[in-house]
């Protein structure tokens, strides 16, 4: 439960220090006195938006602290401990807001994202406002309402998942049908531009040694008479060759080295390009012996390479890159030719997420339909209990279309007098009955949630007299299994509080401070006097408080 809130800075609070005990806390004030203003303080540490106009004019930042213990809170313990972030039986959220709008969010000292925050703030405390009675008149607050509590929670996610996965795999089968045309067409043509490229059947670096073969036979005439000459140049001139020069260089040196052996080295090059020379020309004899004017292969190559590339450029690729254009062809016709079983493939997908899908959805709408006869019956013991006797609500959970939500639609039928039908709360429900019957789904609902805080904000708006005080009753009643703070004008509400927490606002002329404390008994008579009117507070007013004030304490 929720053991110390300190606010610092925030709106219109300078610094304040609260304690909260077990119990139902009230909390009262006169009007723009700044009741909301704990509310909000609370919610900033559970993780809501922040906005720079929280921090306390000529001030750097607000911030806010909430203590928790968490010793018989296994969920929230288990959540800590999940994350490292445990610290044995407390649980600090801390806050701060700078005058610049930058938040940042802290548990236990460890810096958090506020999706964090959020929920581990939801396993801690619950507020319930003011203004949920008007969300009553949404249909998709009934299912919400009904989902929370049938505690289906978890089932309602798997649903929405499940919804998502069919409607994705039914988009994809959808295109894929829309195109099977267009594959049809495109796997004629591609069929087409394959057979072409089979019939050429151009291999891997043909193109190449065509181009090279093309070059050698084009060009044969010049270089047979080129090479002859290279030969007698070398070596088969009559005279003057290079073999015959070298030659007698090898002659001159050999004499020379008779004198001196220095000349070695000089006449093993020599005699080196001698023998390289003679290579040579045995390597340009056997080329000669292989290279012969070929008119007839000539052309063959010449005609397979016009075609090579007659087809790169049909199919606007380079020469060069007609093997691997080839090969891609060939794979999507293979692709498209098993088109049929993608497809196949596709719809078993889909048919899967529906099933999936239409299974989780059952199992959600069987749970919802078991607690929505529970929920009726509950609902129409607490109208009783705040005075509307005649009155009939029922839960009801229709089948409807599939949809994120599942298969239901579920509304609140309401019916305020006997012998009228039942028909949609938002089109009969008049403000003071939606108040009490808010009132009654949240108490019933506060009942049903495992936080050990509940935060009510003016949930009794609307009620007075005989049904403030069973409002009263339900709270302290709740106050007995958790710790419950209410924010109430209603003097019946805040008589039957364990505790009774003042909020007043300290003027002075350039500044406005908010201010709460704790009412001693005698105090809280004069405040409980205060909250049931008058211009002047009279001694009969006070005995009236006062005997109201006993009688809330005497409420079990």
């Amino acid at each position: 439960m929720l053991t110390h809130l300190s606010v610092r800075h925030f709106a219109t609070v300078d610094q304040l220090e609260l304690e909260p005990e077990s119990g139902l806390t009230v909390i009262s004030g006169e009007t723009g006195a700044g009741k909301s203003v704990l509310i909000d303080a609370l919610s900033l540490t559970l993780g809501e938006r922040a906005d720079s106009a929280v921090v306390r004019p000529g001030c750097e930042r607000a911030e806010v602290l909430a203590s928790f213990t968490v010793a018989d809170h296994a969920q929230a313990r288990a959540w800590l401990e999940e994350r490292e972030l445990d610290n044995g039986d407390d649980c600090l959220l801390r806050r701060t807001v700078r005058a610049d709008g930058r938040s940042r969010a802290y548990i236990n000292g460890t810096p958090a994202p506020l999706a964090d925050v959020r929920q581990l703030g939801e396993l801690l405390i619950s507020i319930h406002s003011q203004h949920e009675h008007q969300a009553l008149l949404r249909r998709d607050t009934h299912r919400q309402l009904l989902d929370n509590f049938a505690g289906t929670g978890d089932l309602a996610a798997s649903v929405r998942n499940a919804w998502r996965q069919w409607q994705q795999a039914r988009q994809v089968h959808d295109q894929a049908l829309t195109g099977a045309r267009e594959q049809s067409e495109r796997q004629e043509l591609l069929r087409f531009q394959l057979d072409e490229l089979d019939a050429l059947a151009l291999a891997e670096g043909e193109l190449a040694e065509l181009d090279q073969e093309q070059q050698r036979l084009g060009h044969a005439d010049a270089l047979i008479r080129l090479c002859q000459q290279s030969v007698a140049a070398l070596y088969d001139g009559e005279e003057g060759t290079c073999n015959d020069q070298l030659g007698q260089i090898r002659h001159w040196l050999e004499e020379a080295r008779d004198h001196d052996n220095a000349l070695s080295e000089a006449l093993d090059t020599v005699e080196s390009a001698r023998l390289q020379v003679e290579a040579a020309a045995e390597s340009l004899r056997h080329y000669l012996d292989r290279l012969d004017l070929d008119p007839e292969r000539l052309a063959q190559v010449e005609e397979r390479l016009g075609q090579a590339y007659s087809l790169a450029r049909k199919h606007r690729v380079r020469p060069e890159e007609l093997v691997e254009h080839h090969q891609q062809l060939a794979r999507e016709v293979d692709t498209l030719e098993h088109f049929d079983e993608h497809l196949e493939t596709l719809a078993k997908a889909e048919e899967d997420a529906r099933e999936h899908y239409m299974s989780t959805a059952r199992k959600l709408s069987k749970a919802r339909k078991t607690a929505a006869a529970t929920l009726t019956r509950q609902i129409a013991t607490q109208l009783k209990a705040l005075g509307m006797k005649a009155a009939r609500l029922e839960t009801v959970v229709e089948d409807d279309s599939p949809g994120a939500e599942g298969l239901d639609l579920v509304e609140f039928r309401f019916s305020a007098n006997p012998g009228q039908p039942l028909r949609p709360l938002a089109k009969v429900a008049s403000g003071g009955e939606l108040s009490r019957v808010s009132l009654a789904i949240q108490v019933i609902c506060a009942r049903n949630l495992t936080v050990p805080s509940l935060v009510f904000d003016e949930v009794d708006v609307g009620v007075g007299g005989g049904v403030a005080e069973i409002v009263g009753r339900l709270l302290r009643e709740l106050g007995e299994h958790a710790q419950v703070l209410c924010i109430t004008h209603q003097a019946q509400v805040a008589s039957q509080g364990h505790q009774h927490w003042q909020v007043h606002k300290i003027q002075s002329k350039n500044t406005t401070r908010t201010r709460i404390q704790p009412l001693a008994p005698d105090a809280r008579v004069e405040e409980l006097a205060r909250m049931l009117g008058g211009v002047e507070i009279t001694d009969s007013t006070l005995a009236h408080a006062r005997e109201m004030l006993e009688k809330g304490q005497e409420v079990a």
